[in-house]
C-alpha cells in the first residue's frame, strides 16, 4: 500500500506504526522522523510564511476573507506517485492541507483519503486506530495507542497529590490565542490548572486584559508551528505589552519558551510526550529537566 501523507502528524503516525517505507510522498510540513524529508513534497502555502506572527496572522485573515486556499497541492506529481491512502485533516482549515485543498482530479486509483479531526487527547486517539486499520496495521496501531495512552498516565499519577499551579498557555502571539482543543488535557495530566484556553474547543483570539486577568503561577508560550527557535525571537513582541512584567509568572521567572510545532500543536505521537515536559516545567524538583534546551527555555 503506497501512502501519500499531506499532515505533518499523519506522517509521524505512520512511521510510529512501522510503516514508513510506505510512504512515497509528504507534506511541506513533514519533518519528523528527518528522513521525511527526502520524500518528494506534495504541499506548499500560498502566503509567506517566514515573517512576524502579526505579519502570518494578516496574511492568512485577508486570504481566508477573499475565499483564497491557504495551501496547493501538487496534484500532478500526486497523480504520477500514484497513492492508494492519502491522509489529511479537518481539524483547523490554518494548520495544514485538508480534503478541500484537493483537486477533484485525485488518482483514479486512489483508495481512499484520510482525514484526521480530533480536538481532543481521546479522539486523538482514536484517529490514529482509525488510520492503522485503513493501512492494515490493526494491532501495531493497538499496541502503539496503549503505549501512548500509559505515557501520559504515568505522569498524570506520579504528579497527583502534588500543588496545582495556575497554567497559561499561548497558541499564538500576535493577536493572542490562549491554547484549547487538547491543551488544558496536557496541563491537567503534568498537574496544572488551567486558566486560558477551553478544553475541546477551537482556539481562539484573546484579549491580553484576559492573560493579565488571569494572571497564571506559570506561562508556556507555543505558537503554532514554530520552533523552540522561532518562538524566542517572538518573545520580545509579548514581552513588550502593557503589563508583562507585573503578571505573576514573569515576577517568579516562570515564562517558559516552548517547541509548539512539535510537542503542543501537532496531534501526532509526539503530543504524547507533552505531559513530561509541562511536568519539567511545573514540578521541577520531581522531573529533570530533559527538555530544556530542546524543547523548551526559560524567558528572562
Amino acid at each position: 500500500m503506497r501512502i501519500a501523507s499531506l499532515l505533518a502528524s499523519g506522517t509521524e503516525l505512520v512511521c510510529a506504526l512501522g510503516l514508513g517505507e510506505r510512504l512515497v510522498g509528504r507534506s511541506h510540513e513533514c519533518d519528523e522522523p528527518a528522513w521525511v524529508r527526502t520524500l518528494p513534497q506534495l504541499s506548499r502555502p500560498t502566503f509567506p510564511i517566514d515573517g512576524s506572527s502579526g505579519e502570518i496572522d494578516q496574511h492568512v485573515r485577508t486570504r481566508l476573507r477573499a475565499g483564497v486556499p491557504l495551501y496547493e497541492v501538487d496534484d500532478a506529481l500526486l497523480t504520477a506517485l500514484a497513492p492508494d491512502v492519502v491522509l489529511t485533516q479537518t481539524h483547523c482549515e490554518v494548520c495544514a492541507v485538508s480534503p478541500g485543498d484537493l483537486a477533484c482530479g485525485v488518482p483514479a486509483r486512489l483508495e481512499r483519503v484520510v482525514a484526521l479531526d480530533g480536538g481532543t487527547l481521546a479522539t486523538v486517539l482514536e484517529g490514529f486506530q482509525h488510520v492503522a486499520d485503513v493501512l492494515g496495521a490493526s494491532e501495531a496501531g493497538r499496541a502503539l495507542v496503549a503505549r501512548l495512552r500509559d505515557r501520559a498516565d504515568t505522569v498524570a499519577a506520579r504528579v497527583r497529590g502534588l500543588p496545582s499551579p495556575t497554567v497559561a498557555c499561548i497558541e499564538w502571539i500576535d493577536p493572542v490565542f490562549a491554547m484549547s482543543n487538547w491543551g488544558p488535557e496536557l496541563v491537567a495530566l503534568a498537574g496544572g490548572r488551567n486558566v486560558l484556553g477551553q478544553a475541546a474547543a477551537r482556539s481562539t483570539t484573546t484579549p491580553w486584559e484576559a492573560v493579565l486577568a488571569a494572571d497564571p503561577d506559570v506561562l508556556v508560550v507555543a505558537p503554532c508551528g514554530f520552533t523552540l527557535e522561532r518562538t524566542l525571537t517572538e518573545m520580545p513582541t509579548l514581552a513588550a505589552r502593557e503589563g508583562w512584567r507585573d503578571l505573576r509568572a514573569v515576577r517568579a521567572g516562570r515564562v517558559f519558551a516552548a517547541d509548539g510545532n512539535t510537542y503542543f500543536n501537532r496531534a501526532g505521537p509526539s503530543l504524547f510526550e507533552t505531559p513530561e515536559l509541562l511536568a519539567e516545567l511545573l514540578h521541577p524538583t520531581l522531573f529533570p529537566p530533559r527538555h530544556n534546551e530542546s524543547a523548551w527555555r526559560i524567558w528572562a
